[in-house]
């Protein structure tokens, strides 16, 4: 099958304007409409009724919707993305795969735009202080898109520039998107989606503001210097005198993409995903403070200086000690072999509620006390390979199948999924990886 030129990175303008952009919306929504009503008729005329959520999520449809996300950029694209990444086990896997689009580079913004962004944030003349400055960016996402640039003092720098509009539209951004969703009915019965959009919404309005981004990069910056694994990873130093609340500079940092480790010895696999999970559980347990964005675009690897670049620190979150010591109980029960204990850490975290039905509850613990099987392993010591899809592949069939009976996954705290999506995001990474990684030694010196 031949490429899709719809899904190359090109310069597209940002649509800036609230009305301008909810009309786009809306113009997509009249889109999807058409396609069910035309879909729902063929499928009367021929004897056949499919549910609306069949209707609506064709892959047509999901198309149009990522075009449109990857055009639109902001807090669109961003929820395009999280569906994306946290929806895929649910959604069928000819869908997933066009969505998964939305984690690719996105479009960037043309030159002109580019210029007059620029000139409203650094001043119309900001250009005479750089030997260069390359208009095409190295990485384009759903907020900003980052250049590369060098000052006449030397400097070399990474600058990332935001969209023009996307502040001001992550409201309206948010409630059309969630209507889109509403719409499609691909949540289960009974599943209150609004305290999610809510926290969707406040993360994103954290996001865009780069003065905020710009304390947790200098903090976590100081912060790894102190950590037992501090060689393995590098984090980028901030550039004040350059900087905005919609500009963001730090130093340039070379590196490859971190999935291109797929072809490294198993060795540098392997300890390159143990230093990312210690470096998880340190967030957890010791700072408190997680970059919970696990999208494989925010690490590179310097092959030199054998390191993790970390970047993006828009998405760092404070972690409850209510939610951190949740965790350890539940992983201090796991490794010790008491499930039930482990169980019971699980429902205090909110993972699982008493108003579960009796059927979905067992089969909710019985999918956990694989888990933790499986996480102990033979013995202690016994890394956990992730290259083995075998338990990944009984949840998700159990996952889908409670999904179809109509279990509605209870409210949890926010950072408790903030936490289960880092922790997914390094568990994809090292499936990718085929790495193996002895996850108890990793957690071990924060369960005492």
């Amino acid at each position: 099958m031949g490429k899709d030129v719809n899904n190359r990175a090109r310069a597209v303008p940002v649509p800036a304007g609230r009305f301008h952009r909810l009309a786009r919306m809306g113009g997509l929504a009249g889109q999807v409409a058409g396609s069910v009503v035309y879909q729902g008729l063929r499928g009367a005329l021929s004897g056949e009724r499919k549910p609306l959520s069949d209707l609506v999520l064709t892959p047509g449809n999901i198309q149009r919707l990522t075009n449109e996300l990857a055009q639109m950029r902001g807090a669109a694209m961003k929820i395009g993305q999280l569906i994306s990444m946290e929806a895929g086990d649910v959604l069928p896997a000819d869908l997933t795969a066009i969505l998964s689009r939305l984690r690719d580079q996105a479009h960037f913004m043309p030159p002109a735009q580019l210029k007059r962004v620029l000139n409203a944030a650094c001043g119309q003349d900001w250009h005479r202080q750089f030997v260069r400055f390359d208009v095409r960016p190295i990485a384009a996402a759903s907020i900003g898109q980052v250049h590369r640039a060098q000052l006449r003092d030397g400097r070399d720098l990474a600058i990332k520039v935001q969209y023009p509009g996307v502040a001001a539209s992550i409201d309206s951004d948010v409630a059309n998107v969630g209507a889109l969703i509403r719409r499609a009915r691909i949540l289960p019965r009974g599943f209150d989606m609004a305290p999610y959009l809510t926290a969707a919404r406040d993360q994103l309005h954290e996001e865009v503001d780069y003065h905020r981004e710009a304390a947790a990069l200098r903090d976590y910056r100081n912060w790894v210097f102190d950590l037992p694994c501090r060689d393995a990873f590098y984090v980028p130093r901030y550039h004040a005198d350059w900087s905005t609340a919609q500009v963001l500079a730090m130093d340039f940092a070379v590196g490859s993409p971190i999935e291109a480790l797929e072809g490294a010895s198993f060795d540098q696999r392997n300890k390159v995903m143990r230093d990312l999970f210690d470096l998880f559980f340190a967030e957890l347990f010791l700072s408190r403070q997680m970059q919970s964005d696990p999208n494989f675009a925010n690490f590179l690897y310097d092959s030199e200086r054998g390191q993790v670049v970390l970047l993006d620190f828009g998405a760092t979150r404070a972690i409850s000690s209510d939610v951190s010591q949740g965790y350890r109980d539940l992983l201090r029960a796991t490794f010790q072999g008491r499930d039930d204990l482990a169980i019971d850490a699980a429902a205090k975290l909110g993972f699982i509620a008493d108003s579960m039905p009796a059927d979905h509850r067992a089969r909710v613990e019985a999918m956990m006390r694989m888990t933790f099987q499986a996480l102990r392993g033979a013995a202690a010591g016994t890394p956990f390979n992730f290259a083995d899809t075998s338990l990944s592949q009984r949840l998700q069939a159990e996952g889908m199948a409670l999904f179809e009976d109509g279990l509605a996954p209870p409210p949890v705290a926010m950072d408790a999924l903030y936490v289960q999506r880092k922790l997914g995001g390094l568990a994809l990474l090292a499936t990718r990886l085929k790495a193996q990684v002895d996850l108890q030694a990793s957690a071990a010196p924060y369960l005492t």
